[in-house]
């Protein structure tokens, strides 16, 4: 799918697994289809003289805007009492960086991490804080339980079933009611110089533990930005990630010299050993890219897709290869 801001440029394709990853060049990566109209608003802002900072929000924002994309921004899945808590983190390879956690009544977690960034001695702010912070910035408050999400929380509330599902090709992205489908965007972009910054946002788990916090704003767990060496986010189930300090991870064996691609395979893979059969059905997955444009992902379920957008705008969407077979 690709949004509005794409303006001529070409749909996105799909392509069919790629296990050595994507081709070299490209200038953003994004977890998910849904990433490639994200990548479209990232590289439309690069394009009128963005930084890569405003490249990612701006790419982050489109998602978080979606009343059709139930794991990110407006129209999220509430946690188990009814609240849609938002998570979001921005970092670039200076060592810039911002997050806030359990956000709530502000569409765009992504816009107000920056300013945790910009505008405190702080990277992190969390819970009550975090949307006192926001409203008292001035970014507008508003309901963000949708109608249709409020519907599926009610359906799961009969049951109240908690066990999250994998979001692979066997367990579909969203099954209003009982299931606990969840997902996250993940943003990468550098620019021809070899400068790199990273987002990442969601909603978190759907019907959630009031108060659940998952890997996507933790610096290390869903987003690693570093110089010289690359950018990593993850996807999936976030406690998995935050066990092992997933993203940090992928760019410590980048740093270490592996390619992204054989990165993302080394901690999906620690993953598997370290959990054995605590991760059966679970998805986890970790897109990666270095300064020279070079792409790898890898999880553990069949599944997780990409979004590559290349230095002059043309976006692919890519399947990534798995560990396991579902």
């Amino acid at each position: 799918m690709v949004g509005a801001a794409a303006g001529a440029w070409p749909a996105a394709k799909v392509l069919g697994a790629t296990g050595a990853g994507a081709p070299a060049s490209a200038q953003i990566v994004s977890t998910w289809d849904f990433g490639a109209a994200a990548n479209d608003a990232a590289f439309a802002r690069l394009r009128r003289g963005g930084s890569l900072l405003d490249a990612v929000e701006a790419g982050a924002m489109v998602p978080e805007a979606d009343p059709n994309n139930h794991s990110v921004g407006y129209s999220g899945y509430p946690d188990r009492d009814g609240h849609v808590t938002l998570d979001a983190v921005i970092m670039d390879d200076t060592g810039q960086v911002g997050a806030v956690a359990a956000l709530e009544d502000t569409m765009h977690a992504i816009s107000v991490a920056r300013r945790v960034m910009e505008k405190t001695p702080h990277t992190l702010l969390v819970g009550a804080g975090a949307t006192r912070f926001a409203k008292d910035q001035g970014f507008p408050q508003q309901t963000l339980l949708t109608p249709e999400s409020e519907k599926a929380w009610r359906e799961w509330l009969k049951t109240a079933h908690y066990s999250p599902q994998a979001n692979s090709e066997n367990a579909p992205f969203h099954t209003p009611g009982g299931a606990l489908d969840h997902d996250t965007i993940g943003l990468l972009a550098r620019d021809a110089r070899g400068r790199l910054a990273g987002a990442c946002t969601t909603s978190g788990m759907a019907f959630k533990m009031r108060g659940r916090v998952g890997d996507s704003p933790q610096v290390g767990s869903g987003l690693f930005v570093e110089a010289g060496v690359g950018g990593a986010t993850s996807t999936g189930l976030g406690e998995e990630v935050t066990r092992v300090a997933g993203s940090a991870r992928v760019i410590a064996s980048m740093r270490a010299g592996r390619s992204p691609q054989a990165a993302c395979e080394e901690v999906v893979r620690h993953i598997a050993t370290l959990r054995g059969a605590a991760i059966r059905g679970v998805q986890v997955g970790f897109l990666a890219l270095d300064p020279r444009g070079n792409v790898g992902a890898f999880c553990l379920l069949p599944g997780f897709t990409y979004a590559v957008t290349d230095m002059a705008g043309h976006t692919v969407i890519h399947k990534a290869a798995s560990l396991f077979q579902a």
